[in-house]
């Protein structure tokens, strides 16, 4: 069994994506849902087979994976007047760092860590918020957020032991506190207010919280200890209250890097077609774009089925209040009618 928290880690990606997955995979069966606080998951049967139709997405595991924790690959030194060199993160994905306040955005979140200045980034889901963190930081401890996020997954609670008994096991804020770590809150702002204040006293001049479950203990952070937060401002039930954006000095909007997207060999007409309603979107005319995470897939997609599907595809992941805006334009972009991807007559 994996709680969201858990697999986030280990698959590299952002909470919301992961436990967003798990429930599509609950909903069809290939995988079951045996928890609520915190949100667990295990594989059934069907698993193994879901995992063999869709090779570009990781499975569920069905066992723990032992070793470390992943780290990333250190920086390499860019050559003189050239750019950054991209930084391996742990999935084993490039991240291609972009600029921030004149400096490559890893370097700059890196000096706000060694001043002891809380980052929050925000922008919406598939920008590269959790990549660009990632890419910073080799001792990312990540906890993924949600409303079902309690205290005891923060700090620790007790555990059954393989002996009948019960053990207290320390969650990733007290993990990240020892260790000296950098603690990624991913969708933060899905997180009850209420839950968030248990980590206040750590970012303060403090630097120090109470375990009340575990005799009251007390855990100072070692050096090192840095957390960071990522907010999906469209997201339903992501609330930024003003008790969380006062403990966050820097807080740095996260939109797709287009040109990015071009130099990775997506399809021309489709990042066109995502800078087009990203515009739009700007300007209140549409309230969808695709983001680099979409025009990634859209890319995996074309070299499977064809740049037609991709495009169908495109459409159909648009919500339903913007998908007539977007099949109209990427209709207006190909000179062609194009509707969502739909099965066919039968063969």
């Amino acid at each position: 069994m994996f709680s969201v928290t858990e697999l986030a880690k280990m698959l590299g990606h952002s909470g919301g994506a992961v436990g967003n997955a798990c429930d599509t995979l609950v909903s069809r069966g290939e995988a079951e849902r045996v928890g609520s606080k915190p949100r667990m998951y295990r594989a059934t049967p069907k698993t193994a087979s879901a995992a063999q139709a869709t090779p570009t997405s990781p499975p569920i595991p069905s066992s723990p994976v032992p070793g470390p924790r992943p780290t990333t690959q250190p920086p390499k030194a860019a050559p003189s007047g050239g750019k950054p060199q991209p930084i391996i993160r742990p999935n084993g994905q490039q991240y291609h760092p972009r600029a921030l306040a004149q400096l490559p955005d890893v370097e700059a979140l890196r000096r706000l860590r060694e001043a002891g200045v809380a980052v929050l980034l925000y922008g919406p889901p598939g920008t590269g918020k959790t990549s660009l963190i990632e890419a910073a930081f080799p001792d990312l401890i990540t906890v993924a957020g949600d409303g079902d996020t309690t205290v005891g997954d923060l700090v620790g609670e007790y555990t059954q032991d393989s002996s009948g008994g019960y053990e207290f096991i320390y969650g990733p804020l007290v993990t990240a506190m020892q260790e000296g770590c950098a603690l990624l809150l991913d969708d933060a702002t899905l997180i009850s207010p209420k839950v968030l204040a248990a980590l206040y006293p750590a970012m303060d001049g403090r630097r120090q919280i109470q375990v009340k479950a575990h005799k009251g203990e007390t855990i100072t952070a070692a050096d090192g200890f840095y957390v960071i937060a990522g907010h999906n401002p469209g997201v339903h039930g992501a609330v930024l209250t003003e008790a969380l954006a006062s403990r966050f000095s820097v807080q740095i909007q996260v939109g797709s890097d287009y040109d990015l997207a071009a130099s990775l060999k997506i399809n021309r007409t489709a990042v066109r077609v995502a800078r087009h309603l990203a515009t739009g979107q700007q300007a209140g005319e549409v309230g969808w774009a695709p983001q680099l995470r979409e025009l990634i897939a859209f890319q995996k997609i074309a070299d499977v089925l064809g740049t037609e599907a991709a495009f169908a595809n495109l459409v159909g992941i648009a919500p339903l209040e913007d998908r007539d805006v977007v099949a109209e334009i990427v209709t207006k972009a190909l000179g062609r009618p194009v509707t969502a991807l739909a099965l066919g007559r039968q063969l």
